[in-house]
């Protein structure tokens, strides 16, 4: 397949270039005959086209794409285009008046659309993981090179210089280019090297991500005081005190409005691309709130992909989608336009092309040395900081972003353009084989060995992977307890919670009802003491209430559509009168197909259901379903003093199938509660186990309550397919006959009965 779509690239760019040559030759020999649009769908086809085959070969070739699309626009430039055929390539793109205006257009939302995807790929739990050496080493990583290129900039000849009046914001400007790192370049060669969880890796990534939020606010502010066209101290004083009250405000107050705007879109909303819309809406208005206070436009766009990007419940479908649709015509669009503006022809001239020489040697000096001197006092190796150097120096699509920017402001001149775009090229090439090979070369440490495998288990995890939960509820003690489950699983991650108080007088209840008894109150007062227990814990747990006037099967049923990772069931009567469910609890789980936790006060639970439990049990057999209990239990162990007791069950009722010999047929069961008992160690939950091979699993669970004085099981089961709501004999017999509490976990799929 490869040899023939090497075969087929020589006729398909033969293609497009015969198309920019007819529409060439019509647009000089029909002057006016076809309309402006016909000419913006060439130029959108040709960038598209091109930037994204040549970006395909960049990748290929252990490039980042973005090279390839600014490549593009160099050939499709001044650079070679425009140098063959000077003709043609100015009618397809050009240079001035309004043909040139609806291009622009679309490039200059193309930069706030790449600043939102470089926002939403911002996270600020690794920021805040490892700040204290990100911070050092960005600060140093910004100043050194900042410095360089503010005097690079004062020694500058006038010819060089759009307005030399204005050599102070020029010489600004281009000490913050060449500071500045590309955070979406760093992080792909980091993730395609595998070190995103390497500590290494998390330090060179936060501190892209730090360059990157203080290069635009730097931008931010340069661009005020260019708009003023002199230092005056007051603007600029208003500039900064607006851009700080920004920053606020959309960090705190910001942060809730975007989440809650993003969940009513997701919640209310039928169409798919609802949220779509409220996240470019959302983009627009911060940016525009940024432009009215002074600033430039970046920075709102900036924030808002930031905030957007932290929002618990963006699902990957949808960030996916907007990704898709950046990645796929708006880069394109705005790096080959970037290509296009540059006219490396200007480097034939020894004076100019020994300036550009100068340029890449100082903006690589700089920015690779002040990294390195800031890891070696942010307490890196001399192989770490030379890892992180090697990363930083990469200047990709943010140096193309800001060079664009002050072309469009006056600050530089066309022929300064080129000479960035150059460096910003060189050294993004430059940079992923030299960050590989000093990747290549760092050692694993026994600690950070032991993270990467406790996140690697997380990665395939079922508490680590909900995003969103879902609690049904009654006016009952089971509700409560329920909902304290329900925290203590959510506070850890902060992850958003609805309360849906079900039943055809729900809303009668859900106003009659006491707000420091309320299931709402359990929710959040459990999640606060779960983050207690997290390094990272969120706490601030976002709890909505819904009450509607509908019957169980259909409220439940209208608020699966909107996408939750578990549903959790405290209803007032667990076990029917047939010894399956009861009937309530039957139709309400009709309607979600997902995973469900159903939930039995018992013990000390019907009396204090907001207690955490004191001593947890968790049967294991091997299975999947097991290994999902066994994962709750340790999440919600994390909260106690006392060992989680881990007890072996046999799968099978029939002893005499058993293997024989003693110690051969326990070799299976003790590796299953050594393997879960190490991955409990890694998050520094003490166990006990128990093995209980040769009973009925029911009987052994029994047994093993009473002897250990357990006060909660957890079970993991199997739905499965039937008419009512079943998870087989042992869950039935356990929760009929357990004097703990019990919880029930299943996965969302159905399996036929044995």
């Amino acid at each position: 397949m490869l040899i023939r779509w090497g075969r087929l690239q020589p006729a398909i760019w033969a293609a497009v270039f015969l198309l920019a040559t007819v529409t060439a030759a019509d647009a000089e020999g029909g002057q006016a005959r076809h309309t402006s649009e016909f000419t913006l769908l060439v130029q959108v086809a040709l960038l598209i086209a091109i930037g994204r085959g040549l970006g395909e070969l960049m990748q290929r070739i252990g490039q980042p794409s973005v090279i390839g699309e600014l490549l593009a626009g160099l050939l499709l430039g001044p650079s070679l285009f425009g140098w063959v055929w000077p003709s043609a390539q100015a009618a397809i793109f050009p240079s001035s008046g309004e043909q040139k205006a609806l291009i622009d257009g679309i490039a200059q939302f193309g930069i706030l659309l790449l600043l939102l995807l470089t926002g939403m790929e911002t996270d600020l739990k690794l920021v805040r993981r490892v700040g204290r050496a990100a911070m050092t080493i960005s600060i140093a990583g910004i100043a050194v090179p900042f410095v360089c290129g503010f005097a690079l900039g004062q020694a500058l000849p006038q010819s060089l210089l759009p307005h030399p009046e204005a050599r102070l914001i020029a010489s600004l400007f281009l000490g913050t280019a060449l500071s500045i790192s590309s955070v979406k370049i760093v992080a792909v060669v980091v993730r395609e090297m595998n070190f995103m969880r390497r500590n290494v890796g998390q330090i060179i990534v936060a501190s892209a991500i730090i360059d990157d939020t203080i290069g635009w606010i730097i931008i931010a502010m340069i661009f005020s005081l260019a708009s003023r066209g002199s230092l005056d101290l007051l603007s600029v004083a208003k500039a900064l005190f607006g851009t700080l009250a920004f920053l606020a405000v959309s960090f705190t107050i910001g942060r809730r409005l975007v989440f809650r705007l993003i969940r009513w879109a997701n919640d209310n909303l039928m169409s798919s691309a609802a949220v779509i819309t409220v996240i470019l809406l959302l983009m627009c208005a911060m940016a525009m709130i940024t432009h009215l206070i002074g600033v430039h436009t970046v920075l709102g766009a900036f924030v808002a992909g930031v905030l957007v990007g932290e929002s618990p419940i963006l699902t990957r479908q949808i960030d996916e989608r907007l990704r898709g649709l950046i990645s796929s015509l708006f880069m394109p669009i705005f790096f080959g336009l970037a290509g296009l503006s540059a006219d490396l022809t200007v480097l034939k001239d020894p004076s100019l092309l020994l300036l550009t020489a100068a340029l890449v040697l100082i903006a690589s000096i700089g920015k690779f040395g002040g990294a390195f001197v800031g890891g070696a006092f942010g307490g890196l190796t001399w192989k770490e900081s030379y890892a992180l150097a090697s990363g930083m120096n990469a200047r990709g699509s943010t140096e193309v972003i800001i060079a664009t920017i002050g072309l469009s402001m006056g600050v530089l001149s066309q022929t300064m353009f080129s000479m960035i775009v150059t460096m910003a090229i060189l050294t993004t090439m430059a940079m992923p084989p030299m960050l590989r090979g000093a990747l290549a070369r760092l050692p694993l440490g026994k600690d950070e060995k032991e993270r990467l495998e406790r996140e690697e288990y997380e990665q395939r995890g079922f508490v680590a992977n909900l995003e969103r939960l879902l609690l049904a509820v009654d006016e009952s003690i089971n509700a409560k307890f329920a909902a304290q489950l329900a925290g203590l699983l959510a506070g850890g991650r902060g992850l958003p919670i609805t309360v849906l108080h079900v039943g055809t007088r729900a809303s009668r209840q859900e106003k009659k009802r006491n707000k420091d008894e309320s299931p709402e109150t359990a929710v959040i007062n459990a999640a606060r003491a779960s983050a207690e227990a997290e390094p990272d814990g969120g706490g601030d747990v976002d709890v909505l209430t819904r009450a509607p006037e509908k019957i169980a099967a259909e409220a439940i049923a209208e608020e699966a559509r909107k996408g939750f990772d578990l549903l959790v069931v405290g209803m007032d009567k667990v076990i029917g009168r047939d010894g399956g469910f009861a009937k309530r609890i039957d139709d309400l789980t009709s309607g979600f197909e997902g995973p469900l936790a159903i939930a039995a006060a018992k013990g000390i639970h019907r009396k204090e259901p907001a207690t955490n439990a004191r001593k947890i049990l968790v049967p294991v057999s091997g299975s999947n379903v097991s290994r999902r209990g066994a994962d709750v239990a340790i999440a919600l162990a994390r909260l106690g003093t006392e060992p989680l007791q881990i007890v072996y069950v046999s799968t099978t009722r029939d002893k005499g199938a058993r293997r024989t010999g003693a110690s051969m047929s326990l070799a299976r069961e003790e590796a299953i509660l050594k393997d879960i008992a190490a991955t409990a160690a890694r998050y520094d939950v003490r166990v006990a186990t128990t093995l209980r091979a040769n009973a009925a699993p029911e009987v052994a669970i029994l047994q093993e309550i009473a002897a250990a004085d357990a006060d909660l099981v957890i079970i993991g089961v199997d739905r499965i397919r039937g008419d009512s709501l079943n998870f087989g004999s042992v869950a039935a017999a356990v929760l009929d006959k357990s004097k703990a509490s019990v919880l029930l976990v299943s996965d969302g799929e159905v399996r036929q009965k044995d």
